[in-house]
């Protein structure tokens, strides 16, 4: 097949055929004597697995497998594959453990019955939790609480959201999520404004789990297919 041709059948530009073969994506295309390309079954299977990988697992994944498995560096792609599916499940996780705190967090919203007349200290909170200072202090590094701070003593001061977000935190740590997730949960809950609003991103945050792990499943499926096509399913 000439490039325009194998192109057209991915809907890509013949530019962009040739430059997934220059970094590794598709192996090199025979040459006719005049130096033109030949693309095979074999290219367009790599293509049509490369652009399956895509939504699955990002760009960069995806070029990063598909150039391990042209390469014949089977276990290699296996890795990141593996490292794709471990990040979907822990996604999946953390989004069971926010849905599960939000009755709580429904319970106690500083709208509804805890709104601070004063705000707290660090140690009226730590003492709260039933924490450490130096733990608050340790989520604050993290991006997990950004409390006030006092523009005379530069005490940091927590609101009544400031404790709706570390009683998250503390919920989310109890149930073992890492300090990296906990800071994106309450990240999302600030940006969203409200615990209405954060449900209904919790919402789409399934839907877009759903989707990437269907997608997933049509990506193994292709890749599948451009091994049997390379005739290295048993590499």
């Amino acid at each position: 097949m000439r490039p325009v041709d194998v192109a057209r059948q991915h809907g890509l530009s013949p530019q962009t055929v040739r430059n997934y073969e220059d970094v590794g994506i598709i192996p090199p295309a025979e040459r006719s004597r005049s130096g033109y390309r030949n693309y095979t079954a074999a290219h367009a299977a790599g293509l049509t697995a490369h652009l399956a990988l895509v939504p699955a697992f990002g760009h960069a994944t995806s070029r990063r497998i598909m150039r391990a498995v042209t390469s014949g560096q089977l276990d290699e792609a296996l890795e990141h594959i593996d490292a794709g599916h471990a990040l979907l499940a822990r996604d999946r996780n953390t989004l069971r453990t926010v849905e599960a705190a939000l009755p709580h967090l429904e319970a106690t919203a500083p709208d509804a019955a805890t709104a601070l007349r004063t705000p707290y200290n660090i140690g009226e909170l730590a003492h709260h939790l039933g924490l450490n200072p130096a733990t608050l202090r340790a989520w604050e590094r993290a991006g997990v609480l950004t409390p006030h701070r006092d523009p005379r003593t530069k005490h940091r001061q927590y609101l009544a959201l400031d404790v709706r977000d570390a009683e998250l935190a503390h919920l989310l740590r109890r149930g073992g999520q890492p300090l990296a997730t906990v800071a994106t949960v309450l990240g999302q809950l600030r940006e969203a404004g409200s615990l209405t609003a954060l449900t209904g991103a919790l919402e789409q945050w399934r839907r877009d789990l759903r989707s990437r792990g269907t997608a997933q499943l049509y990506a193994a499926a292709q890749l599948s297919a451009y091994l049997d096509a390379l005739g290295r399913a048993e590499v």
